[in-house]
């Protein structure tokens, strides 16, 4: 982290987090594999045995699993690649969260292989007690041995359940919604209602402290700032007619009892119901984003583009009439480009020549007398208060009353302006917006739910069956929604060439293009288990969810690698004696290396449970996108091990039986027998 310049924060402590368990899992299977063969050895000789056969049973039996654990970690940091290769916002997110965790599991992989086994050597010493005397090994090898016999006598019965799982469970995918990422709770909320345009600043003044009150009522709010117009900045074109209410919210160890951010702002929205007004609920900081990445307050919105305004707005508001019958939609306001508010004053330069008076002349007595002039600067220590003149608001404040103002002629006499202008009131867009050389307007869209895929997938078919668009207009969807669609592209584009590159690093450690096959299954079966719970904790598809299922995908590989190597060793050991077998003998060669080394596998898996399960019961700062990754991830490790405890086995069987039969039978290194 110092030398990339990668910072403490709630994403790169995540993928330690989210690394913990993987970190041991080699060490504990390179320890318990030398400690088994260590102990029944001792348990074979009456005497203690010499240090120089003591060192060598240690060293061959890392030297038996050493490789595949390597390789299989090798493979936990490949399937994490697509996190480095995300791009834009959802890239800067994740990155410190890939490089923490993939440099963590990195170095763990080559210590496993170089410190371990010299840990070994130095600490597993004296009388070691055997398997068979361990409760705990024994009571999961009584309840798993019965269970496999069974899958392995009904085998095709074993299949067809587990492919018909896979039927009933895969389509939960269609039915879970989808977003770009969760929401980060900031412990605070944003009220950015939009009025209609020419809204007077009394009234909006008036509007703002009545929303501040309502607001200030409800327990769970610290502190409310709010503010309307802009300031004299260039950088702010926030118009009279939106609103900006910061809520600052207190602790939520002191909320009502029950009550969720969502909860609190539905009681809001329901309270701040005000004629005229479009409410918007959004965080600071995401609406901060999101107005500087995509223009859009909301996280949905609507960019509507044509040739002149007055085209734009009738389009806007019927996507607003047609939206707003769909229940999903909080609320939706289609911004009024072309109705703006001016005042004209047109001088007559006949009639002001009359006077001997000068458009410049004109122009002076409205600059001073309706808009205000600084006429001097009230100096008081280092303070300075400008000093501006202007008419009274009694006399400036309707039509009839501007065409009263005063204008003074060359000869001292005071004329009305109203002798040498025409002064009148027209429409006229509001702001002029201009995205990739078309005129633009937008529709903002506030909803009651973080699904929006499946609500622009609704209103896109409701739009299509109901909109009528002129030609040169056209609309697309903007806000959060542009980013999930950039992030599937991508991730549609480099999961297929990771899981490749996975299958070659499987080929190399087993040299069996159908032992590597086996092993990509339980990437399937780990989905199905992380779609199960992620539709049981309401989570919709994100970057972050993906984020869980990309490395879920290695864990699983890594699980499913363990049991193959067992169960060649106890394979090797049966054609080591140089007897021909049996499709018997294969069989209880199977049993032995799955039930005999089921200790291991099931200690991998619980420590890996073991680090994720509590984060899905964190509440603090940050919780809200760590528990999206770390679902998929609890739920898949659960589904994936009964997959590789059970359907591994019977592949292997089923494999090797052919490879007997057809004569084609070898050992894990190649070598035919």
């Amino acid at each position: 982290m110092y030398y990339l310049h990668v910072t403490s924060n709630i994403m790169s402590l995540g993928g330690l987090a989210l690394a913990i368990g993987v970190l041991v899992d080699a060490a504990i299977v390179m320890v318990e594999n030398g400690y088994r063969q260590l102990s029944e050895r001792q348990s074979s000789e009456s005497e203690p045995l010499p240090e120089p056969q003591r060192r060598k049973i240690l060293l061959d039996s890392a030297k038996q699993v050493g490789p595949a654990i390597f390789f299989s970690l090798v493979i936990i940091v490949v399937s994490f690649l697509p996190v480095f290769l995300l791009e834009a916002q959802e890239g800067r997110m994740f990155r410190p969260l890939a490089w923490t965790k993939t440099l963590a599991v990195g170095f763990s992989s080559v210590l496993a292989i170089s410190l371990v086994p010299v840990l070994m050597i130095l600490f597993v010493r004296g009388r070691l007690i055997p398997e068979s005397r361990n409760p705990i090994s024994r009571i999961t090898q009584a309840v798993y041995l019965p269970v496999l016999r069974l899958c392995l006598r009904f085998r095709k019965t074993t299949l067809l359940l587990n492919l018909l799982f896979l039927i009933v469970t895969l389509p939960l995918a269609l039915h879970i919604g989808s977003q770009f990422m969760p929401p980060l709770f900031e412990g605070s909320a944003l009220y950015m209602p939009t009025a209609l345009p020419g809204i007077s600043i009394g009234q909006a003044s008036q509007l703002l402290q009545e929303q501040d009150r309502i607001i200030r009522t409800f327990p769970e709010v610290e502190t409310v700032f709010g503010s309307i117009g802009r300031s004299d900045s260039a950088t702010d074109n926030a118009p009279l007619d939106m609103y900006d209410t910061t809520i600052m919210l207190k602790p939520r160890s002191q909320w009502r009892s029950g009550m969720t951010y969502e909860k609190l702002i539905q009681e809001m929205d329901a309270k701040l119901q005000f004629p005229g007004l479009s409410n918007t609920w959004t965080m600071p900081v995401e609406n901060r984003l999101d107005m500087e990445l995509t223009g859009i307050k909301t996280p949905l919105g609507l960019k509507i583009q044509g040739p002149n305004l007055e085209g734009i707005q009738q389009v806007g508001a019927q996507v607003q009439q047609i939206l707003s019958t769909i229940p999903e939609t909080r609320s939706i306001f289609a911004e009024r480009v072309s109705q703006g508010f001016y005042l004209n004053i047109e001088v007559s330069r006949a009639e002001a020549a009359r006077y001997g008076l000068t458009i410049a002349d004109v122009q002076q007595a409205v600059t001073s007398g309706i808009g205000g002039e600084m006429v001097a600067e009230n100096v008081e220590g280092r303070e300075r208060y400008p000093v501006n003149v202007r008419y009274n608001r009694d006399f400036r404040d309707n039509v009839e009353e501007l065409r009263r103002v005063l204008i003074g002629t060359p000869s001292g006499a005071q004329i009305p302006i109203s002798e040498v202008a025409k002064v009148s009131f027209s429409r006229g867009p509001s702001m002029i917006r201009d995205e990739d050389g078309a005129l633009t307007g937008y529709v903002y869209i506030d909803l009651n739910t973080k699904d929006y895929g499946s609500f622009v997938a609704h209103a896109s078919n409701l739009l299509k069956q109901k909109l009528s668009l002129r030609p040169g207009f056209t609309y697309k969807w903007s806000g959060e929604y542009e980013f999930e669609l950039r992030a599937k592209e991508r991730l549609q584009l480099i999961l297929p060439i990771v899981f490749f590159v996975i299958f070659l690093l499987l080929y190399m450690v087993f040299h069996s293009v159908t032992e590597a096959a086996v092993l990509i299954f339980p990437t399937i079966y780990a989905l199905t288990g992380g779609l199960i719970l992620q539709k049981l904790l309401g989570y919709n598809f994100s970057v972050a969810v993906w984020v869980g299922y990309i490395a879920l995908f290695g864990i699983a590989v890594e699980t499913g690698v363990v049991m193959v190597v067992y169960l060649h060793e106890a394979l090797n050991r049966r054609l080591a004696t140089g007897v021909p077998l049996e499709h018997e003998d294969i069989e209880a060669a199977v049993i032995e290396g799955a039930v005999h080394r089921l200790r291991p596998k099931l200690m991998t898996v619980c420590v890996v449970l073991a680090s994720l399960v509590p984060i899905l019961w964190e509440t603090g700062v940050g919780a809200d996108v760590m528990k999206p990754i770390a679902a998929p991830i609890v739920g898949g490790m659960i589904t994936s091990t009964i997959h590789v405890l059970i359907l591994v086995p019977v592949f292997f069987a089923v494999m090797k039986e052919r490879a007997l039969s057809r004569g084609s039978l070898r050992d894990s290194l190649g070598r035919a027998v």
